[in-house]
């Protein structure tokens, strides 16, 4: 093995292994939750808020970062991230309800930074590989969080614990991903000091949020995230009202979980088959698109084959959105603002899904009206997709005018 290739795996391994930590602190609350309640005595509302506290600050630091001067460099991005996400995962072990929130809320944010920050490495690190590390790093995530919510009680059954065992252990795997990017960071912290001057941070912002294609970026990303949630918080209970029991609908979830890595993985691939995007884009809607009404309204003998059209469409919608913010980003500064945007806009867009879909759920008493509604969205989807999925660029250089001062950014996309 060349000296090259090693450094491109050892590369690859680090990103793999911070993208494993970025996901379980959320997932693995679910399956001890009645515990926790029962312990700190916590209102259905209150169990609810722990669960979907750190994903309304998934997208925190893409809102902050267009106000910082001079943003940090991605590999201290990334290890500040593992240690917040440490210190969270720790906070809220302590016996009582106040440290348990705020843990939560930390390890959001720390989160948060972390899916800000790895698009740039990957596409400063990784030009000529953007979707094929995208798609790995994106199966990642997903084995992460499968990982978790399948072996956290488990492993508190193994050891006769509570459930601050299991998920105190979750803060192994953060530490040890800090630690591993931490001399990175500091030869990174080292290099700039001797570095030109970077572009101004609000200079890139303001270009990056005034671009048409950065907001198609957003809207795609949002978009997606959006039909992802609601999958995830209602597909179980859609499955359970065609007539299959509580543990059969629970599979169906973890199916189509299980299929999204092989739609990830497929992006790559195909897109070396396309002259740009649009065709994922238009693979990612169709494939959803069916899958929801598959799982809604087809035979309930079928739902199982739907839940895996399912899961390929909203595995090539995820590793696509993710993509983009490396393919569209003329740099990694524009990478770092076009992730901060498109994370932090996009969550919050997302984030209206659940709780959208339970509104007309409550209204209409059935289905068909919050899936008419689902579907929807994956039409106004394709507006933004198709955009993002041409091949253009935020911030592409252009000669100057005479008489001016070339900057290297330019607002045309």
């Amino acid at each position: 093995m060349t000296g090259r290739r090693a450094g491109v795996l050892g590369s690859l391994l680090m990103i793999v292994l911070v993208a494993l930590s970025l996901r379980p602190a959320i997932v693995a609350v679910g399956p001890v939750l009645t515990e926790i309640s029962d312990e700190f005595g916590l209102s259905g509302t209150a169990a609810g808020a722990l669960t979907t506290l750190p994903l309304l600050f998934f997208g925190s630091y893409g809102l902050v970062a267009p106000f910082l001067r001079r943003p940090p460099r991605a590999e201290t991005m990334l290890v500040s991230a593992m240690a917040l996400l440490v210190a969270g995962l720790l906070l809220r072990l302590l016996g009582a309800p106040f440290p348990l929130f705020a843990g939560s809320l930390i390890a959001g944010i720390a989160i948060s930074i972390g899916n800000i920050a790895m698009p740039a490495i990957i596409k400063r690190d990784h030009p000529s590989r953007i979707t094929t590390v995208t798609a790995v790093y994106t199966v990642a995530l997903t084995t992460g969080a499968s990982l978790a919510s399948g072996l956290v009680v488990p492993v508190e059954k193994f050891f006769d614990a509570s459930w601050r065992l299991p998920l105190g252990l979750l803060a192994v795997p953060a530490a040890i991903a800090g630690l591993l990017w931490l001399p990175r960071a500091r030869r990174a912290a080292h290099a700039a000091r001797s570095a030109p001057p970077p572009v101004p941070a609000r200079g890139v912002a303001a270009l990056v949020w005034r671009s048409g294609l950065a907001w198609c970026v957003t809207l795609f990303m949002g978009l997606q995230s959006l039909l992802a949630y609601v999958v995830l918080g209602w597909l179980p209970t859609i499955a359970q009202s065609r007539g299959m029991d509580e543990a059969s609908a629970g599979f169906v979830l973890a199916l189509s979980a299980a299929i999204q890595a092989a739609g990830s993985l497929a992006v790559p691939v195909l897109a070396r088959r396309t002259r740009d995007q649009r065709p994922l884009v238009l693979a990612t809607v169709a494939l959803t698109a069916a899958g929801l009404v598959g799982v809604t309204w087809a035979p309930v003998v079928t739902v199982w084959g739907w839940a895996v059209v399912l899961g390929l469409g909203q595995g090539l919608g995820f590793a696509s959105a993710l993509s983009f913010i490396g393919l569209r980003a003329h740099d990694a500064p524009v990478a770092v603002q076009l992730s901060g945007m498109a994370q932090g806009i996009g969550y919050l867009i997302a984030a209206l899904g659940p709780l959208g879909v339970g509104a007309l759920h409550d209204a209409t008493g059935g289905w068909s009206v919050p899936i008419a509604s689902v579907l929807g969205v994956c039409l106004i989807m394709l507006g933004p997709g198709l955009a993002a999925g041409r091949n253009r660029s935020v911030g592409a250089p252009t000669a100057p005018l005479p008489g001016t001062v070339n900057t290297g950014y330019s607002g045309h996309t």
